[in-house]
Protein backbone atom coordinates (compact mmCIF):
# COMPACT_ATOMS: atom_id res chain seq x y z
CA UNK A 1 0.00 0.00 0.00
CA UNK A 2 1.13 3.52 -0.78
CA UNK A 3 0.24 6.51 1.41
CA UNK A 4 -0.34 10.16 0.55
CA UNK A 5 -0.93 13.42 2.35
CA UNK A 6 -4.54 14.11 3.36
CA UNK A 7 -4.79 17.10 5.73
CA UNK A 8 -2.52 18.89 8.17
CA UNK A 9 -2.25 17.29 11.61
CA UNK A 10 -3.10 13.90 10.15
CA UNK A 11 -1.10 10.84 9.24
CA UNK A 12 -0.75 10.05 5.55
CA UNK A 13 -3.60 7.93 4.22
CA UNK A 14 -3.76 4.83 2.07
CA UNK A 15 -4.30 5.42 -1.65
CA UNK A 16 -7.19 2.98 -1.42
CA UNK A 17 -9.69 3.81 1.31
CA UNK A 18 -12.74 1.91 2.47
CA UNK A 19 -16.01 3.50 1.49
CA UNK A 20 -18.26 2.22 4.27
CA UNK A 21 -21.73 2.52 2.73
CA UNK A 22 -22.01 -1.24 2.37
CA UNK A 23 -21.24 -1.86 6.05
CA UNK A 24 -24.68 -0.69 7.07
CA UNK A 25 -27.67 -2.94 7.46
CA UNK A 26 -29.97 -2.69 4.40
CA UNK A 27 -27.56 -0.27 2.75
CA UNK A 28 -29.30 -0.31 -0.62
CA UNK A 29 -26.97 -2.79 -2.29
CA UNK A 30 -26.43 -6.12 -0.56
CA UNK A 31 -27.51 -6.54 3.04
CA UNK A 32 -24.36 -7.32 5.01
CA UNK A 33 -24.43 -8.95 8.43
CA UNK A 34 -22.52 -7.37 11.30
CA UNK A 35 -19.85 -10.13 11.40
CA UNK A 36 -19.35 -9.75 7.64
CA UNK A 37 -19.04 -5.98 7.96
CA UNK A 38 -16.53 -6.20 10.80
CA UNK A 39 -14.52 -8.83 8.92
CA UNK A 40 -14.40 -6.57 5.84
CA UNK A 41 -12.95 -3.75 7.95
CA UNK A 42 -10.43 -6.09 9.57
CA UNK A 43 -9.34 -7.40 6.17
CA UNK A 44 -8.99 -3.79 5.00
CA UNK A 45 -6.71 -3.01 7.92
CA UNK A 46 -4.64 -6.13 7.22
CA UNK A 47 -4.19 -4.95 3.62
CA UNK A 48 -2.84 -1.60 4.81
CA UNK A 49 -5.98 0.52 4.47
CA UNK A 50 -6.11 3.23 7.12
CA UNK A 51 -8.75 5.58 5.65
CA UNK A 52 -12.45 5.02 6.30
CA UNK A 53 -15.28 7.06 4.79
CA UNK A 54 -18.69 6.80 6.40
CA UNK A 55 -21.89 8.77 7.08
CA UNK A 56 -24.84 8.77 9.50
CA UNK A 57 -27.30 7.56 6.87
CA UNK A 58 -25.33 4.47 5.90
CA UNK A 59 -27.63 1.74 7.12
CA UNK A 60 -29.51 4.26 9.31
CA UNK A 61 -26.50 4.60 11.59
CA UNK A 62 -25.54 0.94 11.62
CA UNK A 63 -22.67 1.59 9.20
CA UNK A 64 -20.97 3.90 11.69
CA UNK A 65 -21.78 1.55 14.57
CA UNK A 66 -20.22 -1.43 12.82
CA UNK A 67 -17.18 0.54 11.76
CA UNK A 68 -16.77 1.70 15.35
CA UNK A 69 -16.82 -1.87 16.63
CA UNK A 70 -14.38 -3.02 13.97
CA UNK A 71 -11.72 -0.37 14.60
CA UNK A 72 -11.51 -1.10 18.32
CA UNK A 73 -8.64 -3.45 17.48
CA UNK A 74 -6.33 -0.58 16.43
CA UNK A 75 -4.98 2.58 18.01
CA UNK A 76 -7.14 5.57 17.09
CA UNK A 77 -4.16 7.60 15.86
CA UNK A 78 -3.25 4.95 13.28
CA UNK A 79 -6.41 5.42 11.22
CA UNK A 80 -8.25 8.33 9.61
CA UNK A 81 -12.03 8.64 9.69
CA UNK A 82 -14.15 10.88 7.50
CA UNK A 83 -17.86 11.20 8.19
CA UNK A 84 -20.59 13.46 6.92
CA UNK A 85 -23.42 15.80 7.79
CA UNK A 86 -26.75 16.40 6.06
CA UNK A 87 -28.19 12.94 5.39
CA UNK A 88 -29.43 11.85 8.80
CA UNK A 89 -29.41 8.42 10.46
CA UNK A 90 -33.22 8.59 10.26
CA UNK A 91 -33.07 8.68 6.48
CA UNK A 92 -33.99 12.37 6.24
CA UNK A 93 -32.21 15.44 4.89
CA UNK A 94 -31.20 18.19 7.29
CA UNK A 95 -28.58 20.66 6.11
CA UNK A 96 -29.45 23.32 8.71
CA UNK A 97 -26.36 24.69 10.39
CA UNK A 98 -27.91 24.28 13.85
CA UNK A 99 -27.95 20.51 13.27
CA UNK A 100 -24.21 20.13 12.59
CA UNK A 101 -23.18 19.61 16.20
CA UNK A 102 -26.01 17.19 16.96
CA UNK A 103 -25.19 15.16 13.86
CA UNK A 104 -21.50 15.01 14.71
CA UNK A 105 -22.13 14.01 18.31
CA UNK A 106 -24.32 11.17 17.07
CA UNK A 107 -21.56 10.01 14.73
CA UNK A 108 -18.93 10.14 17.48
CA UNK A 109 -21.13 8.05 19.74
CA UNK A 110 -21.83 5.43 17.08
CA UNK A 111 -18.16 5.29 16.06
CA UNK A 112 -17.05 5.19 19.72
CA UNK A 113 -14.39 7.85 19.16
CA UNK A 114 -13.66 11.30 20.58
CA UNK A 115 -13.05 12.98 17.24
CA UNK A 116 -13.18 12.43 13.50
CA UNK A 117 -10.38 13.57 11.25
CA UNK A 118 -12.77 15.26 8.84
CA UNK A 119 -16.45 16.15 8.65
CA UNK A 120 -17.93 17.00 5.27
CA UNK A 121 -21.30 18.28 4.13
CA UNK A 122 -22.96 15.42 2.27
CA UNK A 123 -23.90 16.52 -1.27
CA UNK A 124 -26.07 19.50 -0.32
CA UNK A 125 -27.81 21.86 -2.76
CA UNK A 126 -25.24 24.14 -4.41
CA UNK A 127 -26.07 27.29 -2.43
CA UNK A 128 -24.66 25.69 0.73
CA UNK A 129 -21.16 25.82 -0.75
CA UNK A 130 -21.05 29.61 -0.50
CA UNK A 131 -19.21 30.46 2.69
CA UNK A 132 -20.22 34.10 2.41
CA UNK A 133 -23.91 33.25 2.71
CA UNK A 134 -23.91 30.34 5.20
CA UNK A 135 -22.81 30.13 8.82
CA UNK A 136 -22.01 26.41 8.56
CA UNK A 137 -18.30 27.08 8.20
CA UNK A 138 -18.08 29.22 11.32
CA UNK A 139 -19.57 26.33 13.29
CA UNK A 140 -17.18 23.88 11.66
CA UNK A 141 -14.25 26.15 12.60
CA UNK A 142 -15.46 26.05 16.22
CA UNK A 143 -15.55 22.25 16.11
CA UNK A 144 -11.91 22.30 15.01
CA UNK A 145 -11.04 24.57 17.95
CA UNK A 146 -12.82 22.12 20.27
CA UNK A 147 -10.86 19.15 18.91
CA UNK A 148 -13.96 17.37 17.63
CA UNK A 149 -12.71 17.46 14.03
CA UNK A 150 -9.41 18.29 12.34
CA UNK A 151 -10.79 19.56 9.03
CA UNK A 152 -13.99 20.00 7.06
CA UNK A 153 -15.25 20.28 3.51
CA UNK A 154 -17.93 18.77 1.34
CA UNK A 155 -18.91 15.89 -0.88
CA UNK A 156 -19.84 17.23 -4.31
CA UNK A 157 -20.21 16.37 -7.97
CA UNK A 158 -19.28 19.36 -10.14
CA UNK A 159 -16.40 21.75 -10.72
CA UNK A 160 -18.65 24.78 -10.21
CA UNK A 161 -19.54 23.62 -6.69
CA UNK A 162 -15.92 22.74 -6.04
CA UNK A 163 -14.73 26.19 -7.11
CA UNK A 164 -17.34 28.01 -5.00
CA UNK A 165 -16.43 26.03 -1.90
CA UNK A 166 -12.69 26.51 -2.33
CA UNK A 167 -13.00 30.25 -2.95
CA UNK A 168 -15.37 31.12 -0.08
CA UNK A 169 -14.48 28.74 2.77
CA UNK A 170 -11.50 27.28 4.63
CA UNK A 171 -12.42 23.77 3.53
CA UNK A 172 -9.50 21.36 3.46
CA UNK A 173 -11.30 18.22 2.26
CA UNK A 174 -13.16 17.57 -0.97
CA UNK A 175 -14.90 14.31 -1.78
CA UNK A 176 -15.42 14.52 -5.52
CA UNK A 177 -17.30 12.54 -8.13
CA UNK A 178 -14.53 11.58 -10.55
CA UNK A 179 -13.93 8.70 -12.91
CA UNK A 180 -13.22 8.03 -16.59
CA UNK A 181 -16.85 8.84 -17.47
CA UNK A 182 -17.14 11.89 -15.18
CA UNK A 183 -14.12 14.20 -15.35
CA UNK A 184 -15.70 17.61 -14.70
CA UNK A 185 -14.11 17.96 -11.24
CA UNK A 186 -10.65 17.42 -12.73
CA UNK A 187 -10.74 21.11 -13.61
CA UNK A 188 -10.38 21.93 -9.91
CA UNK A 189 -7.54 19.56 -9.03
CA UNK A 190 -4.73 22.10 -9.49
CA UNK A 191 -6.51 24.72 -7.41
CA UNK A 192 -7.16 22.18 -4.65
CA UNK A 193 -3.51 21.20 -4.63
CA UNK A 194 -2.41 24.82 -4.42
CA UNK A 195 -4.71 25.32 -1.44
CA UNK A 196 -3.41 22.18 0.30
CA UNK A 197 -6.83 20.49 0.09
CA UNK A 198 -7.09 16.71 0.33
CA UNK A 199 -9.16 15.03 -2.38
CA UNK A 200 -11.17 11.85 -1.88
CA UNK A 201 -12.38 10.32 -5.14
CA UNK A 202 -15.81 8.71 -4.91
CA UNK A 203 -17.56 6.45 -7.44
CA UNK A 204 -14.28 5.65 -9.30
CA UNK A 205 -15.80 2.63 -11.08
CA UNK A 206 -19.02 4.45 -12.00
CA UNK A 207 -21.30 2.27 -9.85
CA UNK A 208 -19.80 -0.86 -11.38
CA UNK A 209 -19.75 0.06 -15.05
CA UNK A 210 -15.99 0.47 -15.19
CA UNK A 211 -15.55 -3.01 -13.76
CA UNK A 212 -16.51 -4.31 -17.20
CA UNK A 213 -19.15 -6.64 -15.74
CA UNK A 214 -22.12 -5.06 -17.50
CA UNK A 215 -23.29 -4.71 -21.08
CA UNK A 216 -26.22 -3.32 -23.07
CA UNK A 217 -28.48 -6.15 -21.86
CA UNK A 218 -27.76 -5.69 -18.17
CA UNK A 219 -30.73 -5.23 -15.82
CA UNK A 220 -30.46 -3.59 -12.40
CA UNK A 221 -32.84 -4.15 -9.49
CA UNK A 222 -31.12 -2.01 -6.86
CA UNK A 223 -30.45 1.72 -6.66
CA UNK A 224 -29.02 1.52 -10.19
CA UNK A 225 -32.49 0.81 -11.58
CA UNK A 226 -32.62 4.61 -12.05
CA UNK A 227 -30.89 4.13 -15.42
CA UNK A 228 -33.05 3.98 -18.54
CA UNK A 229 -32.49 1.44 -21.29
CA UNK A 230 -30.84 4.19 -23.33
CA UNK A 231 -28.54 5.08 -20.40
CA UNK A 232 -27.47 1.45 -20.18
CA UNK A 233 -26.83 1.12 -23.91
CA UNK A 234 -24.83 4.36 -23.94
CA UNK A 235 -22.62 3.30 -21.05
CA UNK A 236 -22.09 -0.15 -22.56
CA UNK A 237 -20.82 1.44 -25.76
CA UNK A 238 -18.50 3.72 -23.81
CA UNK A 239 -17.11 0.78 -21.84
CA UNK A 240 -16.11 -0.80 -25.13
CA UNK A 241 -14.32 2.38 -26.16
CA UNK A 242 -12.47 2.53 -22.84
CA UNK A 243 -11.45 -1.10 -23.24
CA UNK A 244 -10.05 -0.36 -26.69
CA UNK A 245 -7.81 2.27 -25.08
CA UNK A 246 -6.61 0.44 -21.95
CA UNK A 247 -6.40 -3.02 -23.53
CA UNK A 248 -8.95 -5.79 -23.89
CA UNK A 249 -7.10 -8.16 -21.56
CA UNK A 250 -6.53 -5.67 -18.75
CA UNK A 251 -8.45 -5.66 -15.48
CA UNK A 252 -10.73 -2.73 -16.26
CA UNK A 253 -11.66 -1.92 -12.66
CA UNK A 254 -8.02 -1.74 -11.64
CA UNK A 255 -7.22 0.51 -14.60
CA UNK A 256 -10.16 2.77 -13.73
CA UNK A 257 -8.89 3.17 -10.18
CA UNK A 258 -5.31 3.62 -11.40
CA UNK A 259 -6.56 6.41 -13.67
CA UNK A 260 -7.93 8.28 -10.64
CA UNK A 261 -4.75 7.69 -8.65
CA UNK A 262 -2.58 8.99 -11.47
CA UNK A 263 -3.36 12.58 -10.43
CA UNK A 264 -1.08 13.96 -7.71
CA UNK A 265 -3.94 16.00 -6.23
CA UNK A 266 -5.83 12.84 -5.27
CA UNK A 267 -5.20 11.64 -1.72
CA UNK A 268 -7.29 8.47 -1.81
CA UNK A 269 -9.89 6.60 -3.85
CA UNK A 270 -12.85 4.85 -2.22
CA UNK A 271 -14.20 2.10 -4.49
CA UNK A 272 -17.10 0.02 -3.27
CA UNK A 273 -16.29 -3.40 -1.84
CA UNK A 274 -18.99 -5.98 -1.14
CA UNK A 275 -16.64 -8.96 -0.90
CA UNK A 276 -13.09 -9.69 0.23
CA UNK A 277 -12.30 -10.60 -3.37
CA UNK A 278 -13.36 -7.15 -4.58
CA UNK A 279 -11.45 -5.51 -1.77
CA UNK A 280 -8.25 -7.38 -2.63
CA UNK A 281 -8.61 -6.59 -6.32
CA UNK A 282 -9.16 -2.90 -5.61
CA UNK A 283 -6.05 -2.76 -3.43
CA UNK A 284 -4.05 -4.30 -6.27
CA UNK A 285 -5.00 -1.27 -8.36
CA UNK A 286 -2.12 0.57 -6.72
CA UNK A 287 0.21 -1.79 -8.60
CA UNK A 288 -1.57 -1.31 -11.94
CA UNK A 289 0.55 0.77 -14.29
CA UNK A 290 -1.24 3.27 -16.49
CA UNK A 291 0.86 5.25 -18.96
CA UNK A 292 0.63 8.97 -19.58
CA UNK A 293 -0.36 8.17 -23.16
CA UNK A 294 -3.38 6.17 -21.97
CA UNK A 295 -4.33 8.87 -19.47
CA UNK A 296 -4.30 11.47 -22.23
CA UNK A 297 -6.38 9.26 -24.50
CA UNK A 298 -8.97 8.75 -21.75
CA UNK A 299 -9.07 12.49 -21.10
CA UNK A 300 -9.54 13.07 -24.82
CA UNK A 301 -12.35 10.50 -24.97
CA UNK A 302 -14.11 12.46 -22.26
CA UNK A 303 -13.69 15.90 -23.83
CA UNK A 304 -14.56 14.81 -27.38
CA UNK A 305 -17.33 12.28 -26.78
CA UNK A 306 -18.46 11.78 -23.19
CA UNK A 307 -18.77 15.30 -21.75
CA UNK A 308 -21.52 16.37 -24.12
CA UNK A 309 -23.61 13.29 -23.23
CA UNK A 310 -24.08 14.58 -19.65
CA UNK A 311 -24.35 11.04 -18.34
CA UNK A 312 -26.71 10.74 -15.38
CA UNK A 313 -25.20 9.43 -12.15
Amino acid sequence: MKYKKYINNSINISEIGLGAWQLGQNSGWKSMSEPEAINLVHQSLDLGINFFDTAPNYGHGSGEERLGKAIKRVERNTIVINTKFGHTHDGLLNFNSNYIRESLEGSLKRLQVDYVDSLIIHNPPSHYFDGNKNDHYEILDKLIDEGKIKAYGASLDTYDDMKLLMETTNSKVLEVFFNIFHQDTLRGFNQAQQKDIGIIVKIPIDSGWLSGKYNSESVFNDIRSRWSKNDIETRAELVNKVRSIVGQEENLAQKAIAFCLSYDAVSTVIPGNLTIEQLTSNVKSTESYISQDIIEKLENLYTTEIEKLKLPW
